[in-house]
């Protein structure tokens, strides 16, 4: 019997991460000129990779250094010992720096970046690797070399908390390899991993081995999500088909509308850590 524990951004909240939708939620606050739907783009990313880069260093490269909390420890151990998979919804990192070895993060990973290409060429990449952590195809993100690059272009400090908007652009292009003028080159140039809202899911962010352990799970479990995005959609249908049992766990469960007797679904009104605690 394997469990596939499916989790959203409702796990990482102890950590101090923010929630997606909440008021100080990463989609609430874009840029100076464009929504967060607008920035976290491919055509903004290849249009206006300064701009870009610079909405997501902001944003995201803040929370790099969190450490995770019970929850993710807790879900590494249990998948490291085979008896679960997870699929997270999170691009934080913290099922890794936990230690979960082998787990799909299906939005990616702030704290990785991949070469740029089109997403057909990086799936085609991807499919036959068993597990994409132990791959050359992810590259440590240099947001740790941003003061560094500061200083090389001659910026008035290399604190990036200080440094103006111009100046953290330039920097940011530098180190990911993209001439502002001629945008991102395939091969050369350095794109955050993580998925986009003009993007679809590839095995680059390993759906192949999502759908797989989704087919071969003989539980789901839902934790911390409000089932907004396309992935839970999937996993509840193939659960729903194959009969087998979920549980939704969180403080302020989704009703998800299904008719009394036509899945076996429990819903399960605590916090991930409430509920780690009750099965330790």
């Amino acid at each position: 019997m394997t469990i596939l524990y499916i989790t959203g951004a409702g796990v990482s909240a102890d950590s101090g991460i923010p929630t997606f939708r909440g008021e100080d939620g990463y989609w609430t606050i874009g840029s100076k000129n464009y929504t967060p739907q607008e920035m976290a783009t491919r055509h903004m990313y290849e249009t206006r990779p300064g701009q870009f880069l610079l909405w997501y260093y902001r944003r995201f490269a803040a929370y790099r250094n969190v450490p995770p909390n019970d929850v993710h420890h807790w879900l590494a151990g249990q998948c490291n010992a085979g008896a679960a998979h997870l699929i997270t919804q999170n691009i934080d990192g913290l099922d890794g720096h936990a230690g979960n070895a082998d787990y799909v993060c299906i939005h990616g990973r702030l704290d990785m970046m991949t070469a740029y290409d089109n997403q057909d060429a990086l799936h085609a990449a991807t499919t036959s690797l068993p597990n994409i952590f132990a791959s050359d195809v992810l590259i440590p993100a240099p947001w740790d070399d941003v003061p560094g690059a500061l200083r090389d272009i001659g910026a008035d400090t290399d604190d990036p908390a200080c440094a103006s908007d111009s100046a953290l652009e330039v920097a940011l292009l530098r180190l990911c390899c993209i001439d502002g003028d001629a945008g991102p080159r395939p091969g050369q140039s350095l794109k955050p991993y993580v998925l986009l809202f003009d993007e679809y899911y590839t095995d680059l962010y390993r759906m192949g081995t999502a759908e797989r352990w989704m087919a071969e799970a003989s539980r789901m479990v839902f934790i911390g999500t409000s089932f907004s995005v396309n992935i839970t959609a999937i996993a509840l249908r193939s659960a729903i088909t194959r009969g087998i049992p979920v549980e939704i766990v969180d403080p302020r469960p989704v009703d998800l509308g299904i008719p009394e007797g036509m899945a076996d679904v429990s819903y399960l009104a605590m916090t991930a850590k409430e509920w780690v605690e009750a099965k330790s």
